[in-house]
């Protein structure tokens, strides 16, 4: 079994989800008392969100990739950056690191197109939605049209993730408006929505809506438990 890098704390919550996943598939695969080797540094997501909000990503990227190489160092034998925005600087970090990166957005795409799903909505942080190194790499590289929510939903979607999910916060109202906007996107033509920030399945899961969605947490980690196992 290979040791796991994982990059955590942006948010950790979504971090602790990662980590149970995980743990859960090593489990499920192996049986008995197995679990995966990691080797985890989980960051202060304060100083990386008042970088984001300075749109700082060199900064970001120089704090995270520091992380990285000391979680090489502590015997990684492959690396998961435990968030969908910061894959922003995943070039910087894998540029620090000699050992290999899976990238979220590849994860995710290749079970769209194992799934045959070639048009998707996408929800995230305003940056993951509106800038290009998310939506560009899944259709540059594998096809796939990317639909974002109109301006408004974008603002709401992204409020909802910093000053709710972020801090464990679960709020019936927030859900049905995240579930009027997997709606809206099925309707201009998404087959699927991409739940593209990993504190979003915190809040919606599958047995709300018929629209098949796609939690970007749960399959990142079930590639990186089979990555792990050499499958």
């Amino acid at each position: 079994m290979k040791t796991i890098g994982m990059l955590g704390g942006m948010s950790w919550e979504s971090t602790a989800t990662y980590y149970r996943a995980i743990n859960e598939g090593v489990k499920q695969a192996l049986g008995g008392l197995h679990s995966a080797r990691i080797c985890m540094i989980s960051v202060d997501f304060d100083e990386i969100e008042k970088l984001q909000q300075l749109d700082d990503w060199d900064a970001s990227a120089v704090l995270l990739a520091e992380a990285a190489r000391k979680v090489e160092a502590g015997g990684a034998d492959f690396l998961i950056i435990c968030t969908n925005t910061m894959h922003r600087v995943a070039p910087q970090i894998e540029q620090a690191i000699s050992i290999p990166l899976l990238h979220i957005a590849d994860a995710t795409a290749e079970k769209l197109v194992r799934d045959g799903i070639k048009r998707v909505g996408l929800l995230g942080t305003r940056f993951t939605m509106e800038q290009d190194f998310y939506k560009s790499r899944l259709t540059d590289k594998y096809g796939i049209e990317v639909l974002i929510p109109e301006t408004a939903a974008r603002d709401l979607v992204h409020e909802v993730i910093y000053s709710e999910l972020c801090l464990g916060k679960i709020e019936d109202q927030s859900r049905a408006e995240f579930l009027k906007i997997i709606d809206e996107l099925s309707a201009q033509g998404a087959a699927a929505v991409i739940l593209g920030c990993t504190e979003i399945a915190l809040l919606v899961q599958q047995q709300q809506t018929t629209v098949p969605l796609y939690d970007t947490t749960e399959i990142h980690a079930m590639q990186t438990v089979a990555y792990a196992l050499g499958e």
